[in-house]
């Protein structure tokens, strides 16, 4: 029996895959639920697993975009498994090669080394041809390497030498070519249409990151060793943007034809570089979670998106974002709103920095953080606003974000 494997429906509003790579050859000979392909969405890598086992019989190539429900490659259920392939392999692999006598006499010895061209005086030296041609492009005889007899430069290494711009003559001038994943091409028309479609502008402010330092450095150990979880700083960052979202929740709306809708709950869209490229999986009513539940989740997403295991649903919907360039090394950045959210908050590195504190020159653990909101909907008072918020939490997160109680919030 013929069993024809169609492409599935990874989600609403998807109509076509693209085959990112086939993990069998055509006449394989594949086991039911085996994992048989990649596939990319314009939200995802999903895989594909064989739906029986049989003989399989590829009928799309890799970079070919398949519309859902369309045929892409045929199981023979009827065939057998072959035997013995991999017993004879290991075995052929195993048995030494006979050697013929002529064969040993032809081998040459480990210890031989390759034989040396002598130097003698034509050693770099052109001939009389090959001078004349260096003289006329300008080259110094000493950059081009002969290939005559004893290292002669010959007319033709003349004529093949190239001059110096700048650049060491003879460097690789190579490119190579490799077709965007559909999912490289879906996040590249995102970002121009946010560019394009929305009146996106940047806010900054700095954030002393002292008071953070202090409780992570006194209760990190003892938190992940009740929760077997790191006590991040994306925790105090999500805790912050939820407070800063409740007290200016137009930054938590989006605009939607003519209307604006305003949400009551707070889905919080993480950036996560992945596998095949950037990825914004969502922490679900981040507002009800704890430091803990914060952090698990977080860690949860995080791996399913290096391991290239996330789903479309995780990364659907979103009412804002937080990106954290800072574990790159970044400085400052105005990041990108992630359409048709109206508000992305950007982490950076942390560097310590003088700052005045009391009337006094301070060192202090000094983050910059950038705020890109569309000026559409969100004023320039209320983008402030919510940036203050949000450095006067983390500044200040006992009183703003653990009701005073910091063994309660922590679950300590």
């Amino acid at each position: 029996m013929i069993l024809e494997m169609k492409v599935p429906s990874p989600g609403e509003s998807i109509t076509e895959v693209e085959i990112a790579e086939w993990l069998v050859k055509d006449g394989d000979y594949v086991e039911k639920d085996q994992t048989i392909a990649e596939v990319d969405s314009d939200k995802a890598t999903l895989e594909l697993p064989a739906e029986q086992s049989g003989i399989i019989t590829l009928k799309a190539e890799e970079g070919d975009a398949v519309g859902v429900g369309e045929v892409v490659c045929l199981i023979d259920t009827s065939a057998t498994k072959p035997e013995g392939t991999k017993e004879a392999k290991s075995t052929s692999e195993k048995a030494p090669t006979a050697k013929t006598s002529s064969e040993e006499k032809a081998a040459p010895a480990k210890d031989a080394k390759p034989k040396e061209t002598a130097k003698t005086y034509a050693s770099g030296s052109p001939s009389p041809a090959a001078r004349k041609i260096l003289d006329e492009k300008d080259i110094a005889a000493s950059s081009v390497k002969g290939t005559g007899k004893d290292g002669r430069i010959t007319k033709e290494d003349a004529m093949n030498a190239v001059p110096s711009m700048g650049s060491p003559t003879g460097g690789k001038r190579g490119e190579t070519r490799s077709k965007l994943s559909m999912l490289r091409r879906k996040v590249a028309e995102r970002l121009v249409a946010a560019k394009n479609e929305t009146a996106m502008l940047t806010t900054f402010n700095e954030i002393d990151m002292s008071a953070i330092f202090e409780l992570r450095s006194s209760y990190k150990e003892p938190f992940k060793e009740k929760h077997d979880v790191g006590l991040g700083f994306m925790s105090f960052f999500t805790k912050a943007v939820i407070r800063a979202l409740q007290l200016f929740p137009t930054v938590n709306s989006m605009i939607d034809g003519k209307e604006m809708i305003t949400y009551d709950f707070c889905d919080i869209s993480i950036a996560v570089s992945g596998p095949k490229g950037l990825m914004v999986p969502i922490i679900r009513n981040a507002e009800n979670l704890t430091f803990r539940g914060i952090e698990a989740e977080v860690k949860r997403l995080a791996i399913r998106a290096r391991e290239g295991q996330i789903t479309v649903d995780e990364m659907t919907g979103g009412t804002f974002t937080i990106s954290n360039g800072g574990v790159f090394g970044s400085m400052l950045s105005t990041p990108i709103i992630n359409p048709p959210q109206s508000g992305i908050l950007g982490m950076h590195n942390i560097v310590e920095r003088p700052v005045v504190k009391d009337g006094a020159v301070a060192i202090a653990p000094i983050m910059y953080v950038a705020l890109s909101y569309d000026h559409r909907i969100i004023d320039g008072k209320e983008s402030v606003g919510f940036l203050v918020a949000v450095k006067e939490a983390l500044e200040n997160p006992v009183e703003h974000l653990m009701d005073g109680n910091i063994k309660k919030a922590l679950e300590m």
